[in-house]
């Protein structure tokens, strides 16, 4: 799985964890990726798409 909407192309993001004594680490967010049935392209495939795409109706689900 590569953590990625197959919808939007939504990936991960960096950023970085600060603390008191501002010592840095970096930290990772990834998005919220649904396995789903869907119908692409006349086939029905399972994909990985984010939750926002879901609640959209970006796709046509099977069921």
């Amino acid at each position: 799985m590569s953590r990625r909407c197959e919808i939007c192309s939504k990936k991960r993001l960096y950023g970085a964890n600060v603390s008191h004594s501002h010592r840095v680490t970096t930290k990772i967010q990834f998005p919220n990726l649904q396995k789903v049935k869907a119908k692409i392209g006349g086939k029905t495939q399972n994909i990985y798409i984010c939750a926002k795409c879901l609640k959209a109706g970006k796709v046509e689900l099977v069921k």
